[in-house]
């Protein structure tokens, strides 16, 4: 009799557990631009995001998650196909992801072909930041995605307030450019864009949503009023420390790519400028997604809606002697990526240090919803991560990213090995269980010669899989012209 009444508890329990999990979960996602891991919540010690923070309380944080191009275009498009680069052709920020694939099924477009309604509030896809928020415009949108896109509009370094250029040398439009601006949340673009997802999120009515809000900042221009910089105290920011011959044992191809001394002029004082103005832009960013989040909850959604937050790729702020993108560091490649599952509240609060990539969201949302995904997706599911962040049975070994110039690097647990030219420009391996902060290249040293032997068999076996041999051609063809 007890073995029947224990039976039947487990049955009830089982029950309850599938009665929690809702038939048709809606998803918001939400995406940050040119954020690195600048987050309270992972472990940054000046950087204030509150919201964030809250949010990962109510899911997981994937503390090792790298991106598959650090770039906004290429990147993005891989995220929203499932796909790497190599497969969806899109190398950089020309051109759209429909463009080089015509059938392709997009993530949010799944979501649409099962019955959902599928949202687009401003940067989902790639978007020339500043000029198209200044337009209102998105030129690489895809329709095919989306049954209601909105654009945001607003003034963006033209914005009223105090203008400073942080970035003395470089005067163009990635410059960093910052602005202590006047008016109210909601006169800047991340407010906007708040604004809208709010409206939708009231007006959601039945129908399952899968809802995509793209938060600009801390793309540059580095605009945030006035009370998100009062937040940082100038005189205290931290910039990272680098030796002064950080860049002298990498490959010639990037040792002066983005050099400072060359490119930007960023001086010790000016650069205590910068970083107020990106922490600043971050926690101007974090309050929007804290308002979303809360109306997520007034509008009695939250329990059955499937939350993500991500960048589209790492940025760098000094290491290296190098800023923004395109690298192939540790700060170029990670990202902070959250994603709160509802019905599965024991790993709240959790974090998960397993390597994971971007393109990995794809095929997990599909898996949560119980949706059918297209054939050939290349990422792998993080549900297993979800139940148990420390889940024995997770097996991908590496991250592959690549970049321009024929770059391309694995991220393991314990190396990152890059090679640059397709392997004839030049290599990089750190060891990230003594180097962390990845300053000794030891690829030419001899000690070594198996690790990087064996670490460029699984490179080359991973650029394979992710499409490189099918479509070669092509893609030295697209490499070639960046040059």
């Amino acid at each position: 009799m007890k073995n029947i009444c224990l039976t039947i508890s487990a049955v009830l329990w089982m029950a309850s557990i599938a009665m929690a999990q809702p038939e048709k979960p809606n998803v918001l996602f939400l995406i940050s631009d040119d954020l690195n891991t600048a987050l309270s919540g992972f472990g940054h010690e000046q950087c204030k995001t509150p919201n964030l923070d809250r949010l990962a309380n109510r899911g997981v944080k994937f503390e090792n998650m790298h991106c598959q191009y650090p770039v906004c275009g290429a990147s993005r498009a891989s995220l929203m196909s499932g796909l790497y680069p190599y497969t969806n052709l899109t190398l950089g920020n020309a051109g759209t992801l429909r463009g080089s694939m015509p059938d392709v099924v997009t993530l949010s477009q799944a979501f649409r072909n099962s019955g959902y309604y599928a949202g687009r509030v401003s940067k989902i896809y790639h978007m020339r930041i500043p000029m198209e928020i200044i337009e209102g415009t998105a030129d690489c949108d895809d329709p095919h995605s989306w049954d209601e896109a909105i654009n945001v509009q607003a003034a963006e370094q033209n914005a009223a307030g105090e203008l400073t250029n942080w970035s003395p040398k470089d005067k163009g439009s990635q410059s960093f450019r910052a602005v202590v601006a006047t008016g109210t949340d909601s006169d800047h673009a991340d407010g906007m864009a708040a604004d809208r997802a709010i409206e939708i999120l009231e007006k959601s009515k039945g129908k399952p949503f899968f809802l995509a809000v793209g938060f600009v900042r801390p793309h540059v221009p580095l605009v945030a009023p006035k009370k998100y910089f009062a937040m940082y105290d100038r005189d205290s920011m931290r910039a990272p420390v680098v030796l002064e011959n950080d860049l002298d044992d990498v490959p010639q191809i990037i040792r002066g790519y983005k050099n400072n001394a060359t490119t930007y002029g960023i001086t010790p004082e000016l650069h205590k400028g910068l970083l107020q103005s990106y922490y600043a832009s971050v926690s101007y960013m974090d309050a929007q997604v804290g308002r979303v989040l809360n109306a997520l909850k007034e509008n009695g959604l939250e329990d059955n809606t499937i939350v993500v937050f991500s960048s589209d790729h790492g940025y760098l702020l000094g290491q290296h002697h190098k800023f923004q993108k395109q690298h192939l560091f540790e700060e170029a490649t990670r990202v902070p990526f959250i994603m709160s599952v509802p019905w599965m509240k024991d790993q709240h609060g959790q974090g998960t240090h397993k390597i994971t990539e971007l393109v990995d969201l794809y095929p997990t949302l599909a898996d949560l919803a119980g949706i059918p995904a297209p054939d050939g997706l290349q990422g792998t599911s993080l549900k297993p991560l979800l139940s148990d962040p420390k889940a024995p049975v997770w097996n991908k070994e590496q991250a592959f990213t690549i970049s321009r110039s024929g770059g391309e690097s694995i991220r393991t647990m314990n190396w990152r090995f890059t090679q640059w030219g397709f392997g004839e420009k030049g290599m990089e391996l750190y060891d990230l269980k003594n180097d962390p902060g990845e300053v000794q290249n030891l690829a030419k040293n001899p000690q070594y010669a198996s690790v990087v032997s064996r670490l460029k068999k699984q490179l080359l076996a991973k650029r394979d899989a992710a499409g490189f041999e099918k479509n070669k051609k092509l893609i030295l063809s697209k490499t070639k012209k960046k040059r």
